[in-house]
């Protein structure tokens, strides 16, 4: 596996949502395994989700857990959704590494709603734009980068097996993960002649605040019988999965170790989609 010894020696990645949870267990795995790494995160809040988003300081903490493994990393500020904070990520690798081998735009959000009817205009803005077109503009921004270095490397987007069963509850959110699977065929297909593979992970939920948070637990209990599609791994007791468990796969998958592998779907499902 790519995090045991340094398989990433002299190779730079960008990963985003990094403040915290899947994205920050994302960074310090690749450092582990001896990259360099720009994180990005801190959009603010966003009014339709109901919990709070990465802060300043949450993500000086990943850089300092970065660092804490003896390598660089350089953070960004800003909105994904913005243009502009997707050109900045760009330019700040490209000015301060050169390069770009390993793209992992993990940045998402999660909201719900008693059904597909009862969104809000909002909600289905927000979500989208978060999941899906945030996604394809990081992409826009950092593959550039990637080509120009001439090195090959890989992208690992973040799908969800609400991606591929939708869940009740989630109708933009399963919307945005189904995208998710088309760009990364998509990009896989443009990206082969660059020697640069694309693939994604689909988990199962996750132990981190988007995953596990006091609003979601609160619709769960007043709607027991749409959490129960949602949760409910077929593996005993494992009701989410930590996010060094997804981390551990996206690892191997920017590794030479999976350097035949490129427009295939992976999941960190605990069984989930053989219920």
């Amino acid at each position: 596996m790519a995090g045991n010894g340094n398989r990433m020696d002299g190779r730079v990645a960008v990963v985003t949502g990094a403040a915290r949870g899947q994205g920050r267990a994302h960074a310090v795995r690749l450092a582990k395994a001896g990259a360099d790494v720009v994180v990005a995160d801190v959009p603010g809040d966003i009014a339709t989700v109901d919990y709070p988003m990465g802060t300043h300081d949450e993500l000086a903490e990943t850089v300092r857990l970065v660092e804490k493994q003896g390598r660089r990393a350089v953070a960004v500020e800003g909105d994904l959704r913005d243009t502009d904070t997707a050109t900045r990520l760009a330019d700040t690798a490209r000015r301060e590494f050169g390069r770009v081998d390993t793209l992992v735009p993990s940045a998402g959000v999660l909201s719900v709603a008693d059904s597909t009817w009862d969104l809000t205009d909002d909600q289905w803005d927000d979500m989208l734009a978060t999941n899906l077109t945030a996604v394809w503009k990081t992409c826009r921004a950092v593959v550039p980068v990637m080509i120009e270095a001439g090195n090959g490397g890989a992208v690992v987007l973040t799908g969800s097996v609400g991606g591929l069963r939708s869940v009740a509850g989630c109708t933009h959110y399963n919307v945005a993960k189904f995208g998710v699977i088309a760009l990364m065929r998509t990009l896989a297909w443009e990206l082969a002649p660059h020697h640069i593979r694309v693939n994604v992970v689909h988990p199962t939920g996750v132990n981190t605040m988007m995953g596990d948070n006091p609003a979601f637990r609160q619709w769960a209990e007043e709607h027991p019988d749409l959490l129960e599609p949602m949760r409910g791994n077929l593996l005993p007791g494992v009701d989410l999965v930590e996010p060094e468990d997804v981390a551990a796969l996206v690892a191997f998958l920017v590794s030479d170790d999976a350097r035949y592998i490129t427009g295939v779907e992976h999941r960190v499902d605990a069984g989930f989609m053989l219920k």
